[in-house]
């Protein structure tokens, strides 16, 4: 949580402000210590690096950067502190403070999409634990009542809203999201004739056969396939097993982009 000098800095930095690539999330990983790991993760929609607080911000995240009629992502996103005290007093709930500094509350993503019946709305990740504890569901229905005031659709997504297979595939790539070598890189365009060449085979047949012809150990160029896919170089849908993957279900990803994201994951 942050005192009230802390909260006034960053709205001079102009977090919680922007959009797309200049979008600043309103609290950054460096700030606050979060249930499981913090992520920081290149954004394909938004060319920028996204803040993430666990590992249900992240899942999310994933979903969402991998749906092309999502146009930005905003994380972090703050309340007006001036609405949520008005709504909290209304209420009857106690607004969160800290050290009787009145904290900003803040909302996990704010996403614009290519609708014009529904163009944006809100989430808010919570682990289904954590929705038995009296104070997070209060906090909650601030938040709920501030964005109903505004007619923006506002929901709560839980780890059991995430397709196992998203989890799972998830849970592969993450040790290579922040790693990205010089090596894997110089050789993108050999695994994209491969790619091209055998289209008919799966993700993990084509590794078994390049380790082989190779005489390389077992699951080497599955790694380093791992780690294209995971720094975007590679594209596939995330809600099919990485397992059971077709080289033809493989796509390049933004060739403008790849520069930054190696940029990024090098931080």
């Amino acid at each position: 949580m942050a005192t009230e000098k802390q909260q006034d800095n960053w709205i001079k930095e102009g977090r919680g402000q922007g959009y797309l690539k200049n979008y600043k999330p309103w609290v950054t990983v460096r700030d606050f210590g979060s249930k499981g790991r913090s992520h920081r993760v290149y954004g394909h929609t938004t060319k920028r690096t996204h803040h993430l607080l666990s590992d249900l911000e992240l899942a999310t995240f994933l979903l969402l950067d991998w749906n092309p009629s999502v146009i930005d992502i905003r994380e972090q996103f703050p309340l007006p502190l001036q609405a949520t005290t008005q709504i909290a007093e209304q209420a009857q709930i106690t607004h969160p403070r800290v050290r009787n500094a009145l904290q900003i509350m803040s909302s996990d993503f704010y996403i614009d999409r290519k609708d014009s019946k529904q163009p944006n709305f809100v989430l808010q990740t919570k682990y289904v634990a954590d929705l038995e504890d009296i104070r997070t569901i209060e906090k909650l229905e601030l938040e709920r009542r501030y964005w109903e005031s505004t007619k923006i659709p506002w929901y709560i997504l839980t780890e059991k809203d995430i397709p196992a297979t998203v989890l799972h595939n998830i849970k592969w790539l993450y040790p290579a999201m922040r790693e990205s070598t010089i090596p894997v890189y110089e050789k993108l365009n050999e695994y994209i004739q491969k790619f091209t060449q055998y289209p008919h085979l799966t993700l993990i047949e084509l590794s078994k056969k390049v380790d082989q012809a190779y005489d390389l150990e077992l699951g080497s160029s599955l790694s380093e396939i791992r780690e294209l896919l995971a720094q975007r170089y590679f594209i596939f849908d995330i809600t099919k097993d990485y397992k059971k993957l077709k080289l033809s279900e493989i796509t390049l990803g933004d060739i403008e982009v790849w520069e930054e994201i190696r940029h990024v994951s090098n931080q």
